[in-house]
């Protein structure tokens, strides 16, 4: 049987940053997509017009990390100044600078109760914040080499790390036990992150493949293999699809099937974040010429497949 890769229309291009855009983010809202860069800013631009609601001011290096709670109360910034901020987002000033990393903050996590932040860095660590106080609660040393991304799982009660190193690291959480180390990869985990619904978590490898796995029994389901370096993944929010940022674009694939469904190009190398809106009707990647590109890859009321 033939599978049918749709190949994506030419995106929205937004200038969003004079050096490379590291990291996009749509908010829980559907209202706005956040974008980092490398000349140290956040910027927030509002969904469909695309223009600049607000920037944030205040770190000295790279921002390369950036999460929002839940009520978008707050935003939390990582950076390679080695400090996590807190942001009030409505005002746009910064609420608290968390100094305990001693490298580049390269991933947050927000829990979804939005107590708690998760920062992992480039100096092996992954701490745990009170949100509110911005008092450091707890840090996690197994990772051992540069952390890449953490994340928090849906129902609250994990926490996932990977980075330098073959292994993912699951602790349990408020305890942060560690009661897993998923083995998938080679050499490095560059990203992982929980579906919505809980029930995958999917991890991309230095490797270049896409590991997708049940978080049941923590067996793996699908292991992709990529057609280049990847950097980041996302699911959409009804856990159907996941999509990855390679380089010169982005695959999505269909979860029924394993199969592609649908494939972004960008005439750009360093393809470095990927975020899918809530309602899915919108795809948003960051990339090394400072730009955010954006798709509409679902019209309003069409019917997911």
């Amino acid at each position: 049987m033939v599978t049918l890769v749709k190949v994506m229309e030419s995106p929205i291009v937004i200038d969003a940053h004079t050096r490379h855009t590291t990291k996009v983010l749509f908010s829980p809202d559907n209202s706005v997509l956040l974008t980092s860069g490398q000349d140290n800013l956040v910027h927030a631009w509002t969904v469909q017009e695309w223009t600049q609601q607000h920037t944030f001011f205040g770190h000295t290096n790279s921002v390369n990390a950036i999460a929002l709670t839940p009520t978008m109360e707050f935003l939390v910034t990582g950076s390679t100044d080695n400090t996590v901020k807190i942001w009030n987002y409505s005002s746009g000033d910064v609420e608290y600078t968390l100094s305990g990393h001693k490298k580049t903050v390269a991933t947050v996590a927000v829990s979804p109760t939005g107590e708690y932040i998760a920062s992992g860095s480039y100096d092996g660590e992954v701490k745990i914040w009170n949100l509110q106080t911005g008092k450091e609660l707890l840090t996690l040393t197994e990772i051992g080499r540069n952390v890449s991304s953490v994340d928090f799982s849906p129902d609250g009660k994990y926490l996932i790390g990977a980075g330098l190193g073959e292994n993912i690291y699951l602790w349990t959480f408020p305890s942060c036990e560690l009661i897993q180390r998923l083995q998938g990869h080679e050499t490095a985990v560059n990203a992982v992150k929980f579906s919505p619904n809980g029930e995958l978590l999917g991890s991309i490898g230095y490797e270049e493949t896409l590991v997708i796995w049940d978080t049941r029994n923590w067996e793996q389901v699908y292991s992709l293999a990529l057609e280049s370096r990847a950097m980041d993944l996302t699911f959409t929010a009804d856990s159907k699809k996941v999509a990855a940022a390679i380089d010169y674009g982005v695959r999505m694939w269909n979860l029924r099937s394993g199969d592609i469904d649908k494939q972004y190009e960008l005439p750009i190398k360093g393809v470095y974040s990927v975020s899918v809106s809530p309602k899915r009707r919108w795809l948003a990647v960051g990339s090394a010429d400072g730009k955010a590109r954006v798709w509409e890859i679902r019209k309003p009321h069409q019917k997911s497949h």
